[in-house]
């Protein structure tokens, strides 16, 4: 691959990114309950509650309630004054130095508000992504095998019951078998209240203790699709004239096997790789919502419901940057692992 494409590639990025970015942020201005109309809703229930009366000239408004300058202010706050296009101009700009903004719901920076579960998403996706290739990439190689036999069927069986419930729903039956039935693991949270106190052998233990059951819920979905990728990819190597020929020089089994058949048969999976770099901090807001994990997923949800803009739209930049550099990504894994790939 030469530095040219990866050059041109990094490029074409800028528009894919400003495309993207664009579009969302458009509609985050069209979307009806923003922050200015959530201020307004709580200032009206606000003068409602407290029952506030009109003053004698008639005036002023009710206790609570907010003026057209103030409601201007607003406006002008949340940069809603101003044209759709000049706002953006205004948000990139600030990205440009890696300034995201303050969050309208926790009056934070965005990047601490960040900075604040990305940890935790991180550790979740790379675990569960190296579990998921660790696991996958040897079941699929025997399963490849041992095509046909009850080893096979009975890994499919399994694998593809995995596949057809939804993630959310295995952590709810690991919930209520594991936690609440048998009382194994904690129901919920990502380390213990004393985990400052404890060791650093106790703080890993600690850690996956309470990861276990989220991990597995993470990764079961993944299970069917590289699992079976991998077995289908070399099986289809296996049949290939390159791996019959030398099995026919008196090569063994095994070593057509791993030394011819499997490097090619892991170019899909090198494919699928760069896209799960965006996982790694995605996450799942369904299953951080059941295991009362503090995500990236469940920090988007909650932000797309109270109209967190600053914080939807750091997100977004932060997400549509690692998809794209995983597109990148697997361009130099398909590159690395087939020599006959040439990216020019």
């Amino acid at each position: 691959m030469s530095a040219a494409y990866i050059i041109r590639r990094l490029l074409l990025m800028i528009p894919t990114f400003l495309g993207v970015t664009l579009m969302v942020f458009a509609i985050t201005r069209f979307v009806p309950g923003g922050p200015v109309e959530r201020a307004l809703q709580e200032a009206q229930s606000m003068a409602d509650g407290e029952g506030g009366e009109a003053s004698s000239g008639g005036n002023e408004l009710r206790a609570g309630a907010l003026s057209k300058d103030q409601i201007q202010m607003l406006n002008e706050y949340y940069g809603f004054d101003k044209p759709v296009l000049v706002s953006y101009a205004l948000w990139l700009k600030k990205l440009v130095v890696l300034d995201l903004g303050d969050s309208t719901r926790w009056y934070e920076p965005v990047w601490q508000t960040i900075a604040r579960v990305l940890p935790v998403s991180t550790f979740y996706g790379l675990v569960s992504m190296l579990l998921a290739y660790l696991i996958c990439i040897p079941l699929g190689i025997i399963k490849a095998i041992k095509h046909r036999t009850t080893l096979d069927s009975l890994s499919s069986i399994l694998i593809f019951i995995g596949y057809a419930i939804p993630g959310f729903i295995v952590a709810v039956l690991l919930m209520s078998c594991f936690s609440f039935y048998l009382e194994w693991f904690p129901s919920g949270g990502f380390i213990s209240d004393e985990f400052e106190d404890l060791g650093v052998f106790a703080k890993v233990i600690d850690l996956f203790y309470h990861a276990t059951l989220p991990l597995i819920a993470y990764t079961i979905g993944s299970f069917a699709v590289m699992t079976m990728l991998m077995k289908n990819s070399l099986m289809d190597n296996l049949a290939a004239d390159y791996v019959r020929t030398a099995m026919a020089k008196g090569f063994p089994f095994r070593t057509a096997v791993f030394r011819h058949a499997l490097r090619n048969s892991l170019i899909p999976l090198a494919t699928h790789f760069g896209s799960n770099i965006s996982f790694f901090i995605g996450g799942s807001f369904l299953i951080e919502q059941i295991f009362d994990i503090d995500g990236f997923g469940l920090l988007g949800f909650e932000s797309i419901v109270e109209r967190d803009y600053p914080v939807v739209m750091g997100i977004l930049a932060i997400s549509c940057v690692l998809q794209l550099l995983g597109n990148l990504l697997s361009d130099i894994c398909v590159a690395s692992v087939d020599p006959r790939v040439q990216f020019e």
